[in-house]
Parts: structure tokens; sequence; C-alpha cells
């Protein structure tokens, strides 16, 4: 007897195949999820500058108000890469006049918008000025940022292996 095919399946004596259909192609999504809005933070407005941090404390008590939630060292340093993307990479700045920052600009910008804590700021400070320890750097992360050789791509890099590092590390 000859085996029959009949769509995607077909059968051969007493025995039934299958085979699945192609996959579809994926396609990013033409919105970013929600979950992943985080990670480049807008700045305060002025309204929001304006609310001393007891009183906006008092609202977030009162569920009027939702105080950003301080991410760990590993977080942090993705964080920033995603806000030197968002608004600009710069040199010889921590806040350029047209908005762009350096790595040290945007850590001050998520410290105070509240995204990470002083001592998680200093752990992540760590971790980066021992992945340059690494790659045979010997000065302070802002002033190798400021390297005319340095690229926005190359400063990613190192940033994303510190964040590699403090993730092993638990942070």
């Amino acid at each position: 007897m000859a085996p029959t095919t009949t769509g995607t399946a077909s059968t051969s004596g007493s025995f039934t195949r299958t085979t699945a259909p192609p996959a579809p192609a994926l396609t990013p999504p033409a919105v970013t999820p929600p979950p992943l809005q985080i990670w480049a933070p807008d700045p305060p407005t002025w309204g929001q500058r304006m609310i001393p941090k007891g009183i906006r404390s008092a609202m977030a008590d009162l569920g009027l108000w939702q105080e950003p939630r301080p991410l760990k060292p590993s977080f942090h340093l993705v964080q920033v890469i995603e806000v030197l993307t968002r608004y600009g990479w710069c040199q010889s700045f921590d806040f350029s006049p047209t908005g762009r920052m350096c790595i040290r600009g945007a850590q001050t910008f998520l410290e105070s918008t509240g995204h990470v804590t002083t001592i998680d700021r200093g752990k992540a400070v760590h971790y980066l000025q021992s992945q340059l320890a690494r790659q045979g750097v010997s000065m302070r992360f802002w002033e190798w940022n400021d390297l005319s050789s340095n690229t926005f791509r190359g400063v990613e890099a190192t940033i994303s292996a510190a964040s590699d590092m403090a993730r092993k590390n638990g942070d």
C-alpha cells in the first residue's frame, strides 16, 4: 500500500506522521510594552520638582502618588545605558545645553528622580571602575568618558560589562 498525503499528515501503513506548520516570522512590537517604559524615565515635570519630598511621601502613603522604585546596581547600569540612548551621550559635560548626558550625568539624573539610591549608585560606580581596571584603565570613569577616542558603542559595552559583573555578584 502506498503512503497517502493529506494536508500536513501522511500515513504509511499503521503509522501517522504529522509535520508542524512553519512558525510565523516575529516582528518587533509597534509600541513599547509598559513594563519596559521604566528603563528611560521622563524627566520630572515642573510640578513634580516643586513638591517637597515629605509631601510626596505623604501623598504616596495615601495612594495619590507613586514614588519611583530604586533599582539594584546591575539594573541601574542598564538604565544608565537606556537614558544615554534616549537623551543622547556627550563628553565634557554632565548635562550638555542640548540635553545630552555623560555617564555621571545620567546617574545624577536617575538618582535625582528616585530611580537609584546613593548607596546603590556608589556600588554601580565601583563595578564600573572595576570593569575599567579589567580593561587596563586607571582613571576615574568620568575622566575616561571624556577621552576623545571613546565612542558611544564603547561606553555602552563597558557599562553593559559592568552590569553583567554586578548581576553575577548578586547586585
